[in-house]
């Protein structure tokens, strides 16, 4: 945890954690690793602090840490800190936000 804690996206980027996929049904069927689905939700764990714009003021970000967001399935670069998988994605590619 001490490498997240020490990790700051730069410019309009946001680290995510993807949510655990589902691993059994209602019934209680076992689901196998191959047929479980890609999780878009996420959990945001840090964000920079925003683009610049032309007259050099920041633009912050539209989420927060600690936001339950929808991320694309594909695409953001995949980190590994202290054994856990991250995605960073940019601001503009998050799809929404959950409300809490």
């Amino acid at each position: 945890m001490a490498a997240l804690k020490n990790f700051r996206p730069l410019l309009n980027r946001v680290l995510v954690e993807r949510l655990s996929p589902e691993t059994t049904t209602k019934s209680g069927l076992v689901i196998p690793e191959k047929a479980q689905e890609k999780v878009n939700t996420a959990t945001i764990v840090a964000v920079g602090p925003g683009t610049r714009g032309e007259d050099g003021t920041i633009r912050p970000t539209d989420v927060n840490v600690g936001d339950k967001v929808l991320v694309p399935e594909y695409g953001g670069t995949k980190l590994t800190f202290d054994e856990k998988d991250y995605h960073l994605f940019r601001d503009s590619d998050v799809l929404g936000v959950f409300d809490s």
